[in-house]
């Protein structure tokens, strides 16, 4: 198992923030890994694993990395928007 430091979740938190281009969401980030898209996926440990479970799967089938972040409420803020976001895919541009 891989531990995460509070610096490296606030590092995968700027690298989303600092993004050019992203897919908010799980049915955006699904279609991003589904057309090659996606760089990488940032998944909320708080979201239900019934929301984002398809998404890691199809994640790790495509050898697409997979950071985790604490917080669906400070994703959906690195994001840019005023709701939560449960998962986010970092586009290839």
């Amino acid at each position: 198992m891989n531990f995460v430091t509070l610096e490296d979740i606030a590092m995968s938190y700027d690298k989303v923030a600092q993004a050019r281009s992203l897919k908010v969401g799980t049915k955006q980030t699904v279609k991003a890994i589904e057309a090659n898209k996606a760089k990488e996926v940032i998944v909320a440990a708080d979201a239900s694993p019934l929301i984002v479970q398809k998404t890691i799967d199809l994640a790790e089938q495509n050898a697409v990395p997979i950071t985790y972040v604490d917080s669906m409420r400070k994703l959906g803020e690195a994001c840019g928007i005023d709701v939560k976001a449960a998962a986010v895919a970092i586009i290839y541009e």
